[in-house]
């Protein structure tokens, strides 16, 4: 497969996008664990991502902040990255899954979450339906990672009025079906697309993805 998005030569990030199964997507994340935060803030990378994320949740709560009595999923957290900046907004209860033990046992050293649990997002999720408020993924739809379709579940896990904000690579957003699971949220009545933009996300090497915004129904 070509992979057009730049990596500004990171070897754990190129190797991250040419992943053929969910072994090999645990074994590259549990060896980049220990750097990843350092890699993707590196100005070479400029990760910007989780921090636009946190924004445009509270944006679509309509407050500054977020309120401390809100339950909040980072699906595919990683290091944590998307938690501390949902906590540095008032966020206090933030649940995070990833498919990695090594990512999540950085996450858990940032003391942003309540629970942490080993998940892969390609699977239903085991939570009840409406279970949050609301629900982030960044990170987490680019290449070779998770498909379109799990979108349905972030929706269904989220409460009526509730809020999904993810994040998708632009190279990915039309050609593997991002735009079209949206397009049939919305259509179906599951979701309100309230805002589906292209924005910086890496914004070291260039690299941008479009930010999606939902309202449950």
């Amino acid at each position: 497969m070509s992979i057009t998005t730049n990596t500004a030569n990171n070897p754990h990030l190129t190797r991250s996008y040419v992943l053929k199964d969910a072994t090999e997507a645990q074994d590259v994340y549990d060896a980049w664990a220990a750097t990843y935060d350092s890699d993707l803030r590196d100005p070479s990378q400029n990760y910007v991502g989780p921090a636009a994320v946190a924004r445009l949740v509270a944006n679509a709560l309509g407050t500054p902040t977020i309120s401390p009595d809100l339950r909040l999923l980072d699906a595919g957290c990683g290091t944590g990255l998307a938690g501390v900046e949902l906590a540095r907004l008032g966020a206090k209860h933030i649940d995070g899954r990833d498919l990695s033990p090594g990512m999540l046992a950085v996450a858990r050293q940032s003391g942003a979450y309540e629970g942490l649990q080993t998940t892969d997002l390609n699977k239903p999720l085991e939570v009840e339906d409406g279970e949050y408020d609301v629900v982030v993924c960044v990170g987490t739809f680019t290449h070779t990672h998770v498909g379109p379709q799990a979108l349905r579940e972030l929706v269904r896990v989220t409460k009526h009025d509730g809020v999904v904000v993810a994040t998708v690579l632009d190279d990915i957003w039309e050609s593997q079906g991002f735009k079209a699971e949206v397009a049939g949220l919305e259509a179906g009545g599951k979701a309100k697309v309230l805002s589906s933009e292209s924005g910086d996300y890496r914004k070291g090497c260039g690299v941008t993805a479009t930010f999606v915004v939902l309202r449950v129904l």
